[in-house]
């Protein structure tokens, strides 16, 4: 792994490979509290990470997401189907889901549209769970330096609607009879190709390249991959994961 190397040249299939996993956790408590488990819906799934933990609890499920190029590299689950179709035009019968979630997704949202489809697909007592989660934390002598790298660095080339994500999107206008979320974590040990694979599937990182600003992602890695020590050691890493629930 020379220190050259350009771990930001990725696409759909770097996205399915590096983007962290949700605690078997979320999938269970959603099911928990949803009154009926015939179907549920996964709005801008990208590549069914939480769609097919759905599965384990649902007796079907569809996830929905705009790029072609997501879905193509969805992995398959025999009570899960997979479609390209935007937030805003849900192609549903009405009255027909018990649990709507939106993963990493609703900040790209027209959030008017998207509620308009919602209560239009929502059985009685369906639950609407728009989930995020934040910024990741490391090891304390990394996290400081990742810091930087997030909030200063690149921060300038996050879109608006990032911002929406850090505050677990408690900004968002939410319409609905709110309830309680436990609290939770995705909680992974990784390789620094690892890490540095899941920061390149970024929107900022692709602005950064796009404006020619190579060298900020270059120089983080090569002074990140210097602090880390052996490459192929494992590290902690931590999203605290955000949800907004509603009852509709």
């Amino acid at each position: 792994m020379g220190a050259s190397r350009n771990w930001f040249e990725q696409g759909g299939e770097a996205y399915a490979r590096f983007r962290p996993e949700y605690p078997p956790e979320l999938a269970q408590f959603l099911a928990s509290i949803s009154k009926d488990k015939a179907l549920a819906l996964d709005v801008g799934c990208g590549n069914g990470q939480l769609t097919r933990q759905l599965a384990q609890h649902f007796d079907q499920v569809l996830g929905l997401d705009p790029s072609s190029d997501q879905i193509a590299h969805a992995i398959a689950h025999p009570r899960v189907q997979y479609a390209c179709a935007p937030a805003e035009q849900l192609p549903l019968a009405d009255h027909s889901v018990n649990l709507i979630t939106a993963a990493q997704a609703a900040h790209w949202f027209d959030l008017p549209r998207f509620y308009a489809q919602v209560w239009r697909v929502a059985s009685s007592n369906a639950l609407l769970a728009l989930i995020s989660y934040g910024v990741l934390r490391l090891d304390e002598e990394l996290d400081a330096r990742f810091g930087r790298f997030y909030w200063q660095e690149i921060g300038p080339y996050w879109p608006a609607e990032r911002k929406l994500v850090d505050s677990g999107y408690a900004d968002l206008p939410f319409p609905f009879a709110e309830q309680v979320a436990p609290e939770l974590a995705i909680c992974k040990a990784w390789k620094l190709d690892e890490l540095l694979g899941y920061i390149s599937t970024w929107s900022a990182v692709r602005r950064v390249r796009e404006a020619s600003r190579e060298d900020i992602l270059q120089n983080f890695a090569t002074e990140l991959r210097s602090m880390w020590g052996d490459p192929s050691q494992y590290r902690a890493v931590r999203w605290p994961i955000k949800m907004r629930l509603g009852m509709l």
